[in-house]
């Protein structure tokens, strides 16, 4: 049997919150973290390489909570009427799911956001170790130009904190980066959890910090993904935040001071649950 970990975007809350999830779910006997693949999108991608880097996961938690041991994150106000608005006018009169991707990525690369190299800056903090690991992963991003999906892995030649940046680039509000001359936005573009990268794998734990919500109109929605996968036989299970988690992220979860209380909610939530997996219920036989 091999195991597929999806962790989904969700800003810096999101981030805190999946690695209270995982130490939660840890804490109560069922550490999912040795998983055969994990795929990363956005803020999942920061999470997915921080578990390669050999810390434990006490250890990653601690870097969430503890304020001496946290990144040093650049504080996002968030208008999401604003944002939205904006969204709205970069998105009008395209119709096709390839049209959208690549009309968002004109939006990104017009839009007035911190130097990338500061931006990446934030994204090296994240990491406790800048080298892939060993194991299968893969994060996801978009081609800010052609709106295509890349995803990034041990084997493409491209430094891990360059692809976690890419991940997480968040149209509007981050710049696009920059990897071999292309220009690449946040995987969320594709997906909230980009969970059809997990097929093949014979069970799938999908943590998704948004729920269902996707960032922009598309084709690859969790709950579509989610059926595809058990169709194809995996088992899959997937944890959305619950209200005390939904309550600690809060409204913007780009904001640095969500990472204490979502983290602890997570890590509450964690300990309380146990992973139901699924696959397709088979017809009856008459």
């Amino acid at each position: 049997m091999t195991e597929a970990l999806v962790l989904g975007g969700g800003g810096v809350g999101g981030i805190a919150w999946i690695t209270g999830v995982l130490a939660g779910l840890a804490d109560a006997g069922q550490d999912v973290t040795g998983a055969d693949v994990i795929v990363g999108t956005s803020a999942g991608s920061a999470v997915a390489a921080q578990l390669g880097s050999g810390l434990s996961l006490d250890a990653l938690y601690a870097r969430q909570v503890e304020p001496e041991l946290q990144a040093a994150e650049i504080m996002v106000d968030l208008d999401l009427e604003r944002f939205s608005a904006e969204f709205a006018a970069a998105l009008r009169d395209v119709d096709t799911v390839a049209e959208i991707r690549r009309a968002v990525g004109r939006y990104a690369l017009k839009a007035a956001t911190v130097p990338e190299p500061e931006r990446r800056a934030v994204i090296e903090s994240r990491l406790p170790s800048h080298a892939w690991p060993t194991r299968s992963l893969k994060i996801v991003a978009v081609d800010a130009e052609s709106g295509e999906p890349r995803v990034f892995d041990n084997a493409s030649g491209v430094n891990l904190v360059d692809a976690v940046a890419a991940s997480c680039a968040v149209p509007g509000v981050w710049p696009p980066v920059t990897i071999g001359g292309r220009r690449y936005v946040d995987g969320g573009v594709r997906s909230g959890a980009n969970a059809d990268y997990a097929a093949g794998a014979s069970r799938v734990l999908v943590l998704a910090p948004l729920g269902g919500v996707e960032l922009v109109p598309t084709d690859r929605p969790l709950d579509q993904t989610v059926e595809e996968l058990r169709a194809s036989g995996a088992e899959v299970a997937v944890i959305e935040p619950d209200e005390a988690s939904r309550t600690a992220i809060g409204p913007n979860p780009l904001d640095p001071s969500t990472r204490e209380p979502a983290a602890e909610a997570g890590r509450a939530q964690g300990r309380t649950l146990e992973i139901q997996w699924s696959r397709p219920q088979q017809p009856s036989q008459k």
